[in-house]
């Protein structure tokens, strides 16, 4: 392991910081080497950082309790950084793309195309296993990559459709592998850790928040080409990743269904604001070769 990268995730396990500082230290300290020199009144003082923020950095930083939980976790699990060859070049490109990536499972899986976000509503309707064995099967047939977040719902038909065809799927946690959440997903977990591949940005003791899921969903829909939603009424959390993967210029499109149904509007809403209706797997096969090819294979 390069110094470079075992400082990168020594520095993202510690407290009292955020990736925007931990980027701004690389930008003005590329080696990382700097930071551990300095006193907590310095840190506080050149990167801006509240002095109760600054103080528990330094501690982390010289805590030797932590130094030893990150090499056995580096023993247990694959960790994927910036810095290395092995990062997907995909997420490179986007809008705050994570530091640093904890994995189980098939890693070449990064850097497999064509690869499509499945995503939707927590409770769909008795007709969304129906549309997904209608587009989303045929695509998995196609030797398409499925990624979703391994939520109760859409996400997890979507990741048990693919593991059903033999096919290949990222899930996204938003905690980390100590803290399965639902619990009731963790044979999902255990399958997709077996058959394809589960990732965090989330060190393997934290567990989930609130304001981890919208934050994973940028690498959920940035791993992808396009992002499909099955399902989402119209104040669903499912709308977040649509606003990410457009902000990360990906391509977006919504299942349509009936009107008189709240798993619909949100999909309807999509449409009439511009995203792609998609009533056959041929409607997002023809944007893969038209635009999605030359754009992630150049």
């Amino acid at each position: 392991m390069t110094a470079l990268r075992s400082r990168l995730i020594h520095i993202h396990r510690c407290q009292g910081i955020t990736r925007r500082i931990i980027r701004k230290i690389l930008h003005h300290d590329p080696t990382l080497n700097g930071i551990y020199t300095l006193s907590s009144s310095m840190i506080s003082h050149y990167y801006s950082l509240p002095m109760k923020n600054a103080t528990i950095f330094h501690a982390d930083l010289h805590h030797f309790n932590l130094k030893q939980q990150i090499k056995r976790d580096l023993e247990k699990y694959q960790v994927i950084t910036i810095v290395d060859e092995a990062y997907p070049p995909v997420l490179k490109t986007i809008k705050d793309p994570p530091l640093v990536l904890y994995a189980l499972g098939d890693s070449s899986l990064l850097s497999y195309l064509p690869a499509l976000s499945v995503i939707g509503t927590r409770n769909p309707s008795r007709e969304a296993k129906l549309k997904m064995d209608h587009i989303v099967r045929p695509l998995i047939e196609q030797d398409w990559l499925i990624v979703s977040g391994m939520a109760i719902g859409i996400d997890s038909f979507a990741h048990l459709l693919s593991l059903g065809n033999k096919g290949k799927t990222i899930a996204v946690l938003g905690g980390g592998f100590h803290h399965i959440y639902p619990k009731q997903n963790i044979a999902l977990f255990e399958k997709i850790v077996d058959q394809g591949l589960v990732l965090s940005e989330y060190p393997p003791d934290t567990a989930p928040v609130k304001y981890h899921f919208p934050e994973r969903n940028r690498i959920i829909s940035g791993l992808s080409f396009g992002t499909l939603v099955i399902e989402a009424t119209k104040r669903s959390g499912t709308l977040i990743t649509v606003d990410q993967a457009l902000d990360q210029g990906r391509e977006v499109y919504a299942v349509p269904g009936s009107p008189l149904l709240p798993q619909t509007k949100g999909c309807h809403q999509m449409i009439q604001d511009g995203a792609k209706l998609v009533h056959e797997p041929a409607d997002i096969l023809v944007d893969w070769e038209t635009i999605g090819r030359n754009l992630f294979y150049t």
